[in-house]
């Protein structure tokens, strides 16, 4: 893993955009209706691991239709791009909590945060932290993030319903 090929533009994108979003994170730990510990926990690696799991499968690999930042090998600020993964994955948990999402508006949730994913994913782009290769366009990932954020959703009902079985024993 090299430190990086030369620290330009799209690393200081990435350490702005890291703390921008971990000084959020931050701000919405310091309210009272915060999510409980152990769900903070589990959305944080939830959206790391998605993140991590798709980049390694779709952005590398056989496949390698994108890669961060100047090389197509591991750079320490790749760490920071991997990392903005865990508060999203957080705010995804927050909001739908918050926004006491159910049957009516999971659809529409699920549809803005996988436009928001293209959305972050085409600012990247434009940004110079992703470079898409080999005829992949950032449309086709507007299913990935449907998928995944479709995942998630059935991913807390199921921490729910659990979370209400523990409670009702």
């Amino acid at each position: 893993m090299k430190l990086w090929e030369d620290f330009g533009g799209n690393e200081l994108f990435l350490l702005i955009t890291a703390a921008a979003a971990y000084l959020v994170y931050f701000l919405l730990l310091r309210r009272p209706d915060k999510l409980p510990k152990q769900i903070r926990i589990l959305s944080l690696l939830w959206g790391m691991s998605i993140g991590i799991l798709y980049d390694f499968t779709i952005g590398g690999g056989r496949t390698d239709f994108y890669k961060i930042n100047d090389l197509n090998n591991y750079e320490v600020t790749d760490v920071l791009y991997y990392l903005l993964f865990a508060p999203f994955g957080y705010f995804f948990f927050y909001f739908y909590e918050k926004m006491k999402i159910g049957k009516k508006t999971f659809i529409i949730y699920v549809l803005v945060w996988a436009l928001l994913g293209v959305f972050f994913q085409w600012v990247l782009t434009a940004a110079g932290i992703i470079t898409l290769q080999k005829g992949y366009r950032i449309a086709h990932s507007f299913p990935i993030f449907l998928l995944t954020q479709t995942l998630t959703g059935v991913y807390i009902q199921v921490l729910k319903s659990k979370e209400q079985l523990s409670a009702a024993e």
